[in-house]
């Protein structure tokens, strides 16, 4: 299981990450195309540092992965975090589920 794979360091940062509306936001553009993070700034009614600091908590739940090219810093989508995170997630919802089929069989014994 992933969750188990994962440190708690880990999860937290992915759930810090997705904790906030912006970065879910940046997530989504830069999983279509690539971002200077200026060009991201941009965007947001937010100082460029504002938006600087929420990629790099992206780039520390490894969700963003950033590129110098030239005097540009270059945002993309990190394919391999975004898939960690989806199995966690995903993992998350088996255990609730198989939770709520418990609850359902006791209910439907009594």
């Amino acid at each position: 299981m992933v969750v188990d794979k994962l440190s708690d360091a880990e999860v937290d940062r992915l759930f810090q990450a997705f904790a906030d509306a912006t970065r879910r936001d940046i997530v989504r553009r830069v999983t279509v195309a690539e971002y200077s993070v200026s060009g991201l700034a941009a965007l947001y009614a937010m100082s460029f540092a504002a938006v600087q600091k929420h990629v790099a908590v992206l780039e520390r739940a490894s969700l963003v992965t950033k590129e110098k090219r030239g005097r540009e810093q270059i945002v993309r989508g990190n394919h391999e975090g975004l898939q960690k995170a989806r199995r966690l997630l995903d993992e998350y919802e088996a255990i609730w589920r198989q939770r709520a089929e418990r609850i359902a069989d006791i209910l439907a014994e009594g």
